[in-house]
């Protein structure tokens, strides 16, 4: 099955901690049903000093839930992903605009 969101697309969070925030999936894993997105479900990583790198505690992206998310619109409009055929390819289309993406 054709994946409904992906990797760059804008989204907004439509339920849990971070309802209503926006931004850009970092990355997706479809095995698990989640995906990264920037700015989102954020997380405090401790980091054990070494030679390289300054230790601490650095804030980091957590995965999200795919069922979570929404894609953003022309409009800035959450919207759910149809797809159609244009000629011989296979596209995704917002539901509520039916802009192709």
């Amino acid at each position: 099955m054709a994946a409904k969101l992906r990797k760059g697309d804008k989204v907004v969070v439509l339920a849990g901690k971070d309802k209503g925030l926006k931004g850009e999936i970092a990355s997706v894993d479809p095995k698990a049903g989640k995906a990264v997105v920037e700015g989102v479900n954020m997380a405090i990583r401790h980091l054990k000093q070494s030679q390289s790198q300054q230790g601490g505690r650095t804030p980091k992206a957590m995965p999200i839930d795919l069922s979570n998310l929404a894609l953003v619109d022309g409009n800035g409009k959450a919207t759910r992903v149809g797809f159609r055929m244009d000629g011989d390819a296979k596209v995704r289309f917002a539901k509520t605009t039916g802009e192709a993406i």
